[in-house]
């Protein structure tokens, strides 16, 4: 007689009990080792190290061995100690990329026949070799050369990856890093990525507003937390960063984001209207791609915009898109890429009470009075757009807490009782106002004075004949800075852009001081008195003209700064001395010129990151970095010849920390605004000048052709003792929010996302 079948959670216990006393058991033969031994962790988590690292002998006189394998970032980091090291797998090439797809699409009798067209595949594979078997059998399967072309099985992804079982490795793999994410708020943010179109950078604090506005999340940290939680598992990839090596831009990996589409549409998380096509009759959250909405059909669509929570539109929208009237439930509106909104959709705009987040683009030129109505409003970003003047109206929005343009209040603004009354009650939750220009004339200067809540402002300061006085400007400047001692520890940033008629207001301005953040740009001839004692300064941005020697050695003795970037067209010879900068981090130069300062053996002691971004730097430009001893990367122009990268590579293996060297290219325009000076690297060049410590004793890094080979010789067949995932248990696992699945092997992770190993020394 046949034994019963186990259910799913008795065949896991089993399986627990069963390698937890395996495990046990080996851990024992190691209580008094004499002799090496070599031992590999796969797929470790965030929970488990503690229960087994006791196990370990910490007294083993022997050079032994343990090897992590991982897909989480601060697992790898936390599991290295001192002689550790942590090697973080890459992506294939292109050339390599397409020669294992063709080996796996074409069968050897067609090899000498014209090969597929494999540009969209590799494009949507991105490098994971995993993705790339499983395309390649995939097209094998559907009768290469006689069946559908690489371009028509990319435009249907998400359904193969739903429906056909040769995808079921792929498609195994992606559902363990979505089941694997803690709770149902990093679930649901992810599935947020699917309104965005494919390799679209989104911008992370844009992104975080959103979530909140939508109700993923209830707390400013709690958004950061689950960004941070995407990006330490590799699920998302970071392509540019701020001044304070923040990721200041996002996006999805190709198969990632194919299977976030799967997820997200199936239960109608979200619409996405693309290809003439809309599933659902009932639209929760609606995203339209780049004019597929003005084809005709879009006004003829039976669908219900009553229901719609989240709209968000890349090129034109149509008329039925844009009849603002049928919206019910809108709390996130985003038009910034939006190219036939014009300002007399803005009066059924102001309509739309629920409306939490709003974003509008260039088309847009004025704002009216009736926002007042919008009392729920958090997020009002019109850096895209043509005001120039804001209504005060907007000023006085009870929720608004980020106000982002390049705009200041009109002449004939008047500061009524009603205004005086509602900021000096504290009735205003403005936290970031960036920002406003000013002329030293009525308006916001006069009003900024009594936002108790603002954390974050940006000024433009402009010449004006009819006004030179700026002591209300100073005086509410003053006031933002005011170090109280006790109070005075909230991340407070301040970014001033002025011309020389304004030197008089940096110097008026008085310690005690206290700023987190702090930028200044314009034309600088000494630091102010007010920077040099101010305490907390932890960023710095400095962009000028010129820079002179004075001024840089000032900066020098700020204890507090950990991220100085420095932006000018001339930099005066300048030496870093022994222990300047005691506490920097991360130091960059953005310069017109080639010159760079001499740094003294004792200086920057603990910088990380050296940024070099001038296109016309030649080789080492005098500079010598084997003395900074905690360096981990350091970046150039990607514009700089070929010679110069070659000797900074040299510098870079020559130095004890074999640092990385990394190309930087400019942020892509599409997701830029107005004034956005940060930078991204491309993937290619990334991988391309990436250089790896190797320390004595550590694991080196893997041949690609062995890989390639390893690769391509694995067999289509299924995860060992793992069944097919049927489509009733994908969507179960959207619903629950959780999948417990079986073991995955060491080379499925490893193969489909950006994994780490973690290797070290007992």
């Amino acid at each position: 007689m046949a034994p019963a079948r186990l259910s799913l959670p008795e065949r896991c216990t089993r399986v627990m009990s069963a390698a937890s006393s395996a495990c046990g058991r080996g851990f024992l033969l190691l209580e008094g080792a004499r002799e090496k031994y070599f031992i590999v962790i796969d797929d470790m988590q965030t929970d488990q190290w503690s229960s087994i690292e006791a196990a370990f002998p910490q007294d083993n006189v022997v050079s032994s061995r343990v090897m992590v394998t991982t897909t989480i970032q601060s697992v790898a980091n936390a599991r290295s100690s001192s002689n550790g090291y942590v090697h973080r797998t890459k992506r294939l090439g292109d050339k390599d990329s397409e020669q294992l797809f063709v080996r796996k699409a074409c069968p050897k009798k067609y090899l000498g026949y014209m090969q597929p067209e494999s540009k969209e595949v590799l494009k949507k594979c991105d490098g994971q070799p995993l993705a790339l078997v499983s395309m390649g059998q995939f097209l094998r399967k559907k009768g290469w050369p006689t069946g559908p072309n690489c371009e028509d099985v990319c435009r249907n992804l998400s359904h193969h990856l739903e429906q056909d079982e040769t995808l079921e490795r792929m498609r195994r793999v992606l559902l363990h890093s979505f089941s694997s994410l803690p709770g149902h708020g990093p679930k649901a943010c992810l599935l947020y990525f699917g309104m965005f179109p494919c390799d679209h950078p989104i911008r992370r604090k844009r992104l975080m507003r959103r979530w909140l506005a939508e109700g993923f999340v209830e707390t400013q940290p709690s958004s950061t937390e689950n960004f941070n939680t995407l990006i330490d598992r590799n699920i998302i990839e970071p392509i540019g960063m701020c001044n304070n090596d923040q990721v200041k831009t996002c996006k999805t990996y190709g198969m990632m984001r194919e299977f976030i589409l799967l997820m997200s549409t199936s239960q109608d998380f979200i619409t996405l209207f693309a290809g003439n096509k809309v599933e659902h009759k009932y639209v929760r959250r609606l995203s339209l791609h780049h004019n597929i909405a003005t084809s005709g059909s879009c006004s003829s669509l039976d669908i219900n915009l009553s229901l719609v929570r989240s709209l968000i539109v890349f090129g034109e929208a149509g008329k039925a898109i844009l009849s603002f009237q049928k919206y019910q439930l809108l709390r996130v509106l985003d038009l910034e890429q939006c190219t036939d909104l014009e300002d007399e959709h803005l009066k059924d705009i102001c309509n739309l009470l629920l409306l939490k987040y709003l974003s509008l683009g260039e088309t847009v030129a004025s704002i009216p009075k009736d926002i007042e109505k919008l009392k729920l409003l958090e997020t009002l970003d019109l850096r895209r757009t043509k005001v120039k003047i804001l209504p005060i109206e907007v000023l006085l929005l009870p929720c608004l807490l980020h106000l982002f343009g390049e705009f200041q209040l009109s002449d004939k603004v008047k500061i009524t009782s009603e205004v005086q009354k509602f900021f000096l009650t504290e009735q205003s939750s403005l936290e970031t106002l960036a920002g406003f220009v000013t002329d030293g004339c009525l308006g916001f200067p006069q009003i900024i004075s009594h936002m108790k809540n603002l954390r974050k402002l940006k000024i433009w300061i402009e010449r004006s004949e009819k006004n030179t006085n700026f002591t209300d400007l100073v005086n509410a400047i003053q006031k933002f800075i005011h170090d109280d001692k006790e109070e005075s520890n909230d991340p407070r940033s301040l970014s001033l852009h002025f011309d020389a008629c304004t030197e008089n207001i940096l110097s008026s301005l008085k310690a005690p001081s206290y700023l987190r953040s702090l930028k200044l740009k314009g034309k600088l001839l000494e630091l102010p008195q007010f920077v040099i004692s101010m305490r907390g300064l932890r960023e710095l941005c400095l962009s000028s003209t010129k820079l002179t020697a004075g001024l840089l050695a000032a900066l020098s003795v700020l204890k507090d700064l950990q991220h100085l970037k420095l932006i000018a067209d001339e930099l005066e010879d300048f030496i870093i001395e022994d222990k300047a900068f005691p506490g920097l981090l991360h130091l960059c130069f953005v310069l017109e010129g080639a010159t760079l300062p001499t740094i003294e053996e004792g200086a920057l002691p603990y910088l990380i990151s050296l940024k070099l971004i001038c296109k016309d730097l030649v080789g080492l430009a005098g500079m010598k970095i084997n003395h900074l001893k905690c360096l981990k990367e350091v970046i150039l122009d990607h514009r700089v010849t070929s010679e110069t990268r070659e000797t900074w590579e040299k510098a870079a293996k020559e130095h004890p920390n074999r640092p990385k060297l990394l190309l930087f290219n400019p942020v892509d325009e599409s997701e830029s605004v107005p004034g956005d000076s940060s930078l991204a690297s491309t993937t290619a060049e990334r991988e391309a000048m990436e250089t790896f410590p190797t320390p004595d004793g550590a694991l080196q890094e893997d041949n690609i052709q062995i890989l390639v080979k390893q690769i391509s010789s694995a067999a289509p067949e299924k995860l060992n003792n793992s069944e097919p995932i049927s489509k009733d248990e994908l969507n179960s696992s959207f619903n629950n929010m959780g999948f417990s699945e079986g073991k995955l092997g060491l080379t499925e992770l490893s193969i489909v996302q950006n994994g780490k190993v973690s290797s070290y020394t007992h």
